[in-house]
């Protein structure tokens, strides 16, 4: 019976930590006023009728600290590429050359910051709901074992163990939140 609540809490952190790793992909994703390759990860550009990600039709470098260079590895999808960066809508303009498509980062507003810092709180609220789901979905699991003969001391221990992880998982959400607050809200 132990092996099972073992098997539950182990479950537990494995999916609060692929919670967590979602929530440093997407805040990756929001700027903080610096050029990173990241800002265009995840738009997909149509490759000869199928959808492909950017950085597999091009290469993408930071040219300095406001600047991403998209340079395709064939002509014709420089148009392409413009489009989807278009549609993806991250609030940059791509400007193209014939050559190579370029994205210059905005200094951004105080307004602009705080957008984005309510954005980035949204993602983190989001991903402490899924850490919350996670905990009542172990936590009935283990009240299925305790219907089905677990004692009741154990059950309260492998609840507590759910709990503690739980809040582990949502203080790390925290600090995450407040890194990428500092590292917005700083000039």
């Amino acid at each position: 019976m132990s092996e099972a609540i073992a098997l539950i809490t182990i479950d537990a952190e494995d999916t609060m930590s692929k919670a967590i790793g979602h929530l440093e992909l997407e805040l990756t994703r929001i700027r903080a006023g610096k050029a990173s390759p990241g800002l265009v990860d995840g738009i997909h550009v149509d490759y000869y009728g199928s959808p492909t990600l950017i950085s597999q039709v091009a290469n993408i470098t930071v040219l300095d600290a406001r600047t991403i260079s998209i340079q395709p590895w064939e002509k014709n999808m420089l148009a392409p590429i413009e489009r989807s960066i278009m549609q993806a809508n991250i609030g940059i303009t791509p400007q193209s050359d014939g050559v190579q498509i370029r994205l210059f980062m905005p200094p951004l507003t105080e307004e602009r910051r705080k957008e984005f810092v309510k954005r980035a709180s949204g993602e983190g609220e989001q991903s402490k709901v899924a850490i919350r789901n996670i905990r009542r979905d172990s936590i009935e699991q283990v009240k299925k074992l305790q219907k089905d003969g677990l004692s009741e001391d154990v059950a309260k221990d492998a609840e507590k163990t759910i709990q503690d992880l739980t809040d582990k998982f949502i203080a790390l959400v925290e600090k995450h939140l407040a890194a990428k607050e500092k590292e917005m809200m700083t000039i």
